[in-house]
């Protein structure tokens, strides 16, 4: 009977999988990270917020821009221009100013993009067309306007006046009642076109199946609009909305170059008010004061929209 020698198993380790482990990091990615972050900081923290402290310091004190800040009064500015009649009103024009943007020149817009953004025949000219007023400086914009709305020998004027029997030239911007309007109509006439462009934008870069699917199932141009073309172009929207509110608060050349505030403060706005009554009459502490109430407006609007509105938008939900 044979021996059978007992049987050997040998044992192979396994190897471990290697684990990935998290980089750390080095002294050169410190460097590199400081030489990208560092110029902006600088940048940011001079123009912004050195600016923005020492305009705080001044708004404190009773100061004309000459000599030693000595005469210190506290928050005496912010009470002045708080209780100044002149200031509410420039509070309630800039308001109606950004009522009518939203109410007016952005619905323009969109309903401009909608129309020159789809298979339009020569939508590329008017493309151009409407986008040029933006291109042009506010100054420019502003004297253009002059010229349209003068009492004698406007543009306006003229053509009422060869079209409607018994018309009367009148100075559009000195009337009370309509000078405010003017001057948002060229305001419309000069910002829409940036806003058309953002919208136009937003539509071709909406799936153009969806659309298709859309119409085969039944739907047509209004609802497509409504259900799909709209929603879609929701993050759009709100961002211009951001932006014309914006826009609207600190508007001033336009407004300055035309009717200086006037007649009589009808176009008066917050920017102008501070021109006007704090740096062209050399009270900058009072000017620095009413810049810091528009720059907590602006601040206030901008965190609660950003974080109440735009916040789905950074976060990838339509």
């Amino acid at each position: 009977m044979g021996s059978h020698s007992p049987t050997r198993f040998r044992f192979i380790p396994r190897e471990r999988p290697a684990v990935e482990e998290r980089p750390r990091t080095t002294r050169e990615q410190w460097l590199t990270i400081a030489l990208f972050v560092i110029p902006g900081a600088i940048i940011y923290t001079v123009f912004l917020i050195l600016p923005l402290l020492q305009a705080a310091r001044v708004s404190l004190y009773d100061w004309n821009g000459l000599g030693a800040m000595t005469d210190y009064i506290g928050f005496g500015n912010y009470e002045r221009a708080l209780g100044h009649s002149v200031f509410h009103t420039s509070i309630t024009n800039t308001l109606l100013i950004v009522s009518l943007s939203l109410c007016v020149q952005l619905p323009l817009a969109l309903a401009l993009a909608l129309m020159v953004g789809r298979k339009l025949p020569g939508r590329s000219f008017f493309r151009s067309i409407f986008f040029m007023p933006y291109v042009f400086s506010e100054v420019i914009t502003g004297l253009i306007w002059l010229f349209v709305y003068h009492p004698s020998g406007g543009l306006v004027n003229t053509v009422l006046g060869t079209f409607v029997p018994g018309y009367e030239a009148q100075g559009w911007l000195s009337n009370r009642d309509i000078a405010l309007i003017c001057v948002f109509i060229v305001i419309t006439w000069k910002y829409f076109g940036l806003h058309m462009i953002l919208y136009m934008a937003g539509i071709q870069s909406i799936n153009g199946e969806v659309e298709e699917a859309a119409r085969i199932d039944g739907a047509d141009e209004w609802r497509l609009l409504r259900y799909i073309t709209l929603p879609l172009l929701a993050p759009t929207i709100r961002m211009t909305i951001y932006l014309s509110v914006l826009g609207s608060l600190n508007q001033f050349v336009l407004i300055w170059i035309m009717t200086t505030g006037g007649p009589a403060n009808a176009t008066q706005v917050m920017a102008s008010y501070m021109y006007r009554f704090g740096i062209k009459t050399f009270e900058l502490g009072f000017g620095s004061a009413v810049a810091l109430i528009i720059f907590a407006i602006a601040l206030v609007f901008s965190i609660g929209y950003q974080r109440g509105v735009l916040r789905q938008d950074y976060a990838g939900k339509a």
